[in-house]
């Protein structure tokens, strides 16, 4: 009797994935995938979120993940659609999100016929892949079973990580891809609704004689500065008890998670714009946790210092300007933790602390008093208002170019926000798509910052929106154009026709327009002080939604000045 290994193997990957707490996949149109696809759609376990757009799949998919720390399922079909998953996947291996990509293929007599919709998709995504298997057509064999419990499990532990990250499954099935109704090929799990295996991660930290040096080192260094990015991956109970114990401030970019509290510094681009400031601020030692900060500024005057120590628990190598003098590669908590026990004091009298927080404090009073009475709308005080206004609990994803610049900038640290971009490599596709799969993974209030050309950039995410379900905002500053081009050098070297033309591309689409196609609303800012209420309302009333606020770049460039301008004169009075 033959047997059904298509669905067989399908089902298996799937219960496994479930087992192992996989709750979203994506899936778009196709015939060869249809297996798999079947098998998705059919598990009660999972949300499925069906995209006719690969590449919006994908990045949804990356959302779900980003969102929750667990590995989200894309599928596709064979052919260009693999091809579509490509950014999501650099995305991800650079952003360290777990991806499980399945692609569907022929089987290995069709690969190389000209066979239609068949490319070769052995390795399609290169070395950004965690693990990658070009798996066998499924037969009846045995001891097959086994062997695709393993790969289901595996997938997921290489996925996870340590470092999380995509993992490509190149599946290939021949016909006939329905179901078939003939009894499936053995591949019974664990009997205890286990995963087949379960992967423990590896507690990473130093050893006696070298945590004793590191303390000794910090105790000695009073000028010393906590520099955090994305991926620090600390609590922040225990960063503050480290700085309050070494009497350094600290220095934490938004996407970091630490950008509150007591020894944030949340005014530090403004201030490092202030030549004076710093050149005379520069610490003795610098203790980065994660990636480089967003802002050019900051991570320009880094370049410029002298000793440097990087923690990066998955030992990655975050050191574009090549300054770093000592890499840590364990995870920062247990780090901090164990350097903070061997601080002699609990709390370093520190006049250098002292002056990073007042100079903060005189920054953030001279950016309130910039943004208080004008009522047209500034890119800067939108990044503000926004971050001010969200509900406890709440998410923001922050398009890349100017929305996360201005967050660092001009944003006022609060807890109760969790701040996601897409900045493993910090592209502005896929950035709709991510938004709903945020949303639709965390299940709380979600808003996005984003300029309009990441917005029209995935255009195709707005695709079948009103029938997901979800809850999302996007704030949409709307300057026809590339905002960030406006702030480089070109900008005044360039005449003003090429430099629209290459550079602004203002799309001259009506966004409103845009959305209506989709049967999303859209409300209109038209004052500064306008967007808080607006932006309530639009929460409130749930569902996807946009907000617009239009702006013009000239003057937002000018305005920024004005602001950095202001900063600078507040530290001079001082």
């Amino acid at each position: 009797m033959t047997r059904d290994a298509n669905a067989a193997l399908a089902r298996t990957l799937v219960d496994e994935w479930a087992r192992a707490g996989v709750t979203d996949a994506c899936v778009t149109p196709g015939s060869r995938n249809a297996p798999l696809a079947l098998a998705l759609v059919n598990d009660p376990r999972l949300r499925v979120h069906p995209h006719l757009d690969e590449r919006s799949a994908a990045f949804f998919a990356l959302g779900c993940a980003r969102a929750s720390g667990r590995p989200a399922v894309v599928c596709c079909t064979s052919g260009t659609a693999a091809a579509h998953l490509h950014p999501a996947v650099l995305e991800a291996s650079h952003g360290r999100v777990p991806l499980l990509v399945c692609t569907a293929d022929r089987p290995p007599e069709l690969r190389d016929t000209g066979a239609g919709q068949t490319i070769d998709q052995v390795g399609l995504y290169g070395g950004a892949l965690r693990w990658f298997v070009d798996v066998e057509a499924p037969a009846d064999r045995p001891g097959v079973g086994t062997w695709w419990r393993s790969l289901g499990a595996r997938a997921i532990a290489s996925a996870t990580g340590p470092p999380a990250g995509p993992v490509h499954l190149n599946l290939a099935f021949r016909e006939p891809l329905a179901p078939t109704g003939a009894p499936l090929v053995d591949a019974p799990g664990r009997p205890d609704g286990r995963p087949w295996t379960r992967v423990s991660p590896p507690r990473r930290v130093l050893d006696d004689d070298t945590l004793d040096e590191l303390a000794a080192i910090v105790s000695a260094t009073p000028r010393g500065l906590v520099v955090a990015g994305w991926g620090a991956d600390a609590p922040l109970g225990t960063l503050e008890r480290f700085a309050t114990g070494a009497g350094w401030p600290v220095l934490a970019d938004p996407l970091s998670g630490l950008r509150h509290g007591a020894r944030a510094i949340g005014a530090y681009d403004p201030l490092l714009r202030v030549a004076g400031f710093a050149a005379g601020h520069q610490p003795d030692l610098v203790l980065r946790l994660g990636a480089p900060p967003t802002g050019a500024v900051t991570t320009q005057w880094l370049a410029g210092l002298g000793d440097q120590w990087l923690v990066d628990p998955d030992g990655c190598w975050l050191d574009p300007a090549h300054a770093v003098s000592r890499r840590l590669a364990v995870d920062a908590g247990p780090l901090l933790d164990s350097l903070t026990d061997r601080l002699s004091v609990t709390e370093r009298a520190s006049p250098w602390r002292a002056a990073w927080e007042d100079a903060d404090r005189r920054a953030r009073r001279a950016i309130d008093d910039q943004l208080a009475d004008a009522e047209e709308p500034f890119e800067g005080r939108v990044a503000r208002d926004v971050v001010a206004t969200l509900p406890d609990g709440s998410t923001l994803v922050v398009a890349s170019s100017m929305p996360v610049r201005d967050i660092e900038s001009f944003a006022e640290p609060r807890p109760g926000v969790r701040f996601v971009a897409n900045r493993g490599v910090n592209g502005i596709d896929g950035l709709v798509s991510t938004v709903l799969g945020v949303a639709a993974a965390s299940g709380v209030p979600t808003v996005a910052l984003t300029g309009d050309l990441s917005f029209l950039h995935d255009a195709n995410g707005l695709l079948g929106v009103t029938r997901r379900d979800l809850d999302a905002v996007f704030v949409v500053v709307d300057n026809d154009g590339g905002g960030i081009f406006s702030f480089l050098p070109y900008a005044e070297t360039v005449d003003p026709g090429p430099f629209e033309t290459v550079f602004a591309t203002p799309p001259g689409v009506d966004l409103a327009e845009l959305a209506a196609a989709h049967g999303v609303p859209v409300a209109d800012v038209e004052k500064a002080s306008a967007l808080a209420p607006v932006l309530t309302r639009a929460l409130d009333a749930g569902g996807v939604r946009v907000v617009r606020v239009r702006t013009d770049r000239a003057a937002n460039v000018a305005r920024h000045h004005e602001v950095w301008a202001a900063v600078a004169a507040a530290l001079a009075a001082a």
